[in-house]
């Protein structure tokens, strides 16, 4: 079974001859959050997410002839504060965030290895706004455009589950179907299965100023159907996540 390629687990000489390489050399980098998700899934959820579908990505392309797909270690945390009233959660403000991406970014693009796509999965808006603009600070101080699946955009977000689209989906049967698909050890299935369906328009309800799980009506951090996940649904649900990272790819390196 093809294996993806994992950038830190290379030699320093491996690395240099990337850039010799015919093939172009693509950096994904793995974004996500420490954060509750309900009672019966893991606080990595979102970084798990990002992880499987980069290494997904990357096994489609393993022959490609064009380009040659590396993952970066993961950057774990994220912008959270909408659990913060729950245990396990460990945030970063905004500009430590917006910081580390751009020097990640920095320090690659000086070593000539300027293809690089940001993929993250923790869609709380301090954190998509974050992300899109280490995105635009890259290319304003760096002059490189880098790739970003912005998977919270209508274009993309119309391709994945109706659960995703409706905006109650943290820690529901969209996000638990991934987990279960990539690592169901970490999913507590048999409290999974109790739990009720719990529709909040998250979108909604932070757009009326409401900053906390719990005042959203998330008493025990989740939304949306984790009872009616499935490890079959996460796994179609990751064939579309990696398609659409391989189009962000493609896009980035024919720019």
């Amino acid at each position: 079974m093809t294996r993806p390629t994992y950038f830190a687990e290379l030699t320093s000489p491996e690395i240099a001859a990337l850039r010799e390489s015919s093939r172009t050399p693509v950096l994904l980098l793995p974004l996500g959050a420490v954060e509750p998700h309900g009672p019966h899934g893991p606080l990595a959820t979102d970084q798990l997410i990002s992880t499987g579908m980069c290494e997904r990505a990357a096994v489609d392309l393993a022959n490609d002839a064009g380009v040659r797909v590396l993952l970066l270690p993961p950057l774990p945390y994220g912008v959270t504060r909408y659990a913060a009233g729950f245990a396990g959660a460990v945030g970063v403000s905004e500009d430590t965030l917006h910081a580390a991406l751009v020097d990640v970014c920095a320090s690659l693009i000086s070593q000539d290895l300027r293809w690089i796509v940001l993929v993250n999965n923790h869609f709380e808006p301090e954190q998509v706004a974050t992300v899109r603009r280490a995105v635009a600070t890259v290319e304003r101080e760096h002059g490189v455009t880098i790739g970003h699946l912005d998977l919270v955009r209508g274009r993309n977000a119309e391709r994945l589950t109706e659960e995703f689209r409706s905006g109650s989906c943290h820690a529901g049967r969209y996000e638990t179907s991934l987990v279960l698909a990539e690592r169901p050890g970490l999913i507590d299935v048999e409290r999974m299965r109790t739990l009720p369906a719990n529709p909040v328009d998250m979108p909604a309800a932070m757009a009326r100023g409401e900053r906390d799980f719990t005042t959203m009506g998330m008493p025990e951090g989740y939304c949306g159907a984790p009872a009616e996940a499935s490890a079959a649904e996460g796994a179609a649900t990751f064939e579309t996540l990696a398609e659409m990272l391989v189009e962000t790819i493609r896009a980035l390196v024919e720019e």
